[in-house]
């Protein structure tokens, strides 16, 4: 797959008449791809075409989306021919995770098809394609928590713009909301109150700093139990969450 500079090299070349042999030695670069590339200037970007390599941005909804899904329980894996397959991991327990994320990666690369890959107790959501790195410069060798994980300017802007869907993606993949319980004496009499509460557990310090920077885009406090979990108590912010999270289904 060639990006847009290498493209944009070619059409100049063969607009100042030189042969598509020549161009084709010079750039290794098949005359028939050249002759594809000079039929198809001014049309729109080929469907399977990065987004990032075209210098456009990937659909802003799907990808926060996605992006918060792949920070949790997504990978990257490379295959023959500079491939590369995006996997999900979704717990069976939660049919609704499972076909929102199959909608996101659908959102994001439309061309190619999403498959579902049945594993023990959960169902991998999976795509091929050339650019998934182009799309998730935060991949590289080893666990996530492993490496320094931090977004790119282009990232930030999708995130500050949608930071709901981003969080939604985080909390389906690495979050819960639980009951919690408390006493309190009442009359004399010890009583025992249930309230919820959302937790979000990620051993990536980074991750878990960009889940904290997008509650605070909305104004939801948190805080922080233990080293890798971060809780939203307060009964105000739990409501806030659960407009745009929810409990798992």
């Amino acid at each position: 797959m060639y990006d847009e500079e290498m493209r944009a090299v070619a059409r100049t070349a063969m607009a100042g008449g030189e042969s598509l042999n020549a161009i084709s030695k010079r750039l290794g670069v098949s005359r028939a791809t050249l002759r594809d590339w000079r039929d198809r200037e001014g049309r729109r970007p080929y469907p399977s075409d990065c987004p990032r390599c075209t210098n456009r941005q990937p659909a802003a909804t799907s990808y926060a989306h996605l992006l918060g899904l792949y920070l949790g329980d997504g990978c990257l894996s490379k295959h023959r021919k500079e491939v590369y397959a995006l996997r999900i991991a979704c717990d069976d327990a939660y049919p609704r995770l499972i076909d929102e994320a199959v909608a996101a990666v659908t959102a994001v690369h439309p061309s190619r098809p999403v498959h579902r890959v049945q594993a023990v107790g959960y169902t991998s959501v999976v795509s091929y394609w050339k650019h998934w790195p182009c799309l998730f410069p935060q991949h590289g060798p080893g666990p996530k928590h492993h490496r320094r994980i931090e977004l790119a300017g282009w990232q930030r802007e999708i995130v500050a713009q949608h930071p709901d869907l981003f969080l939604r993606g985080l909390f389906d993949s690495d979050g819960c909301r639980v009951a919690n319980w408390a006493t309190r004496v009442v009359g004399g009499e010890v009583k025992r109150y249930e309230y919820p509460r959302y937790m979000f557990s990620n051993d990536s310090a980074d991750i878990l700093a960009l889940c904290q920077w997008a509650l605070g885009l909305l104004g939801i406090p948190w805080r922080m139990p233990r080293r890798n979990a971060l809780s939203v108590a307060r009964r105000d912010a739990v409501a806030r969450l659960g407009e745009f999270v929810g409990p798992k289904s």
